[in-house]
C-alpha cells in the first residue's frame, strides 16, 4: 500500500463538499438535491465510478465548476469518491440535504479552506482515508475573537 497526499485544487477559494457514496445514481440524486434546496444553486459535481467503466460522472449548473470537480475527482481517482464546487452559497445550506441522499455514505469535509486529501493506493485500487482540511489551530479564542466571530455571523445572515 501506498499512502499519498492529493491538494484539491480550488483556485477562487470556493466552498466545496467531498464525500463518498455508493452507487453510479449518486450524480443524479445530489443534482436534484442542490437544484431543489437552493433554487438556482450554481454547482459542480464529479463522481468517480468505482465498477464498470469506471468513469468520472459529472453534472451541474456551471460548466467552469464542473469543469473544476471534473479535474479534482481525475486527481483522487478513488473509487465512489465525489466531489461538490458551488459558488456563491454555503455548505451549510445544502449540507444535511448531500447527507440525506441515499446513496451518500460520508462526507469527509465541507469547506472553503485548502483541502489535502489523503489517499492510499492498493493493487485494486485507491480510497480516500480522511482530509486536512486548512491549517493547526494557533490557539484558544479570547473575549474579543468571540465578539469577532458574533459580528460575523450576524453579518452574514446566519444569527440575528
Amino acid at each position: 500500500m501506498e499512502l499519498t497526499i492529493v491538494p484539491i485544487k480550488n483556485p477562487q477559494s470556493l466552498n466545496m463538499i467531498l464525500g463518498m457514496s455508493h452507487f453510479i445514481k449518486t450524480v443524479e440524486d445530489v443534482h436534484e438535491a442542490m437544484v431543489n434546496t437552493v433554487p438556482g444553486a450554481k454547482f459542480g459535481l464529479a463522481f468517480c465510478e468505482a465498477s464498470d467503466a469506471c468513469l468520472i460522472r459529472t453534472s451541474g449548473t456551471d460548466p467552469d465548476l464542473v469543469q473544476l470537480a471534473a479535474e479534482n475527482a481525475q486527481a483522487l481517482s478513488c473509487g465512489h469518491s465525489f466531489i461538490l464546487f458551488m459558488r456563491d452559497m454555503y455548505p451549510i445550506n445544502v449540507v444535511n440535504t448531500i447527507q440525506n441522499v441515499p446513496e451518500v455514505v460520508r462526507l469527509f469535509c465541507a469547506s472553503a479552506n485548502p483541502v489535502q486529501a489523503i489517499v492510499a493506493q492498493t493493487d485494486q485500487g485507491r480510497g480516500i482515508l480522511g482530509v486536512v482540511d486548512g491549517f493547526a489551530s494557533k490557539g484558544v479564542e479570547t473575549d474579543e475573537d468571540k465578539a469577532k466571530r458574533s459580528k460575523l455571523l450576524r453579518m452574514i445572515g446566519y444569527k440575528f
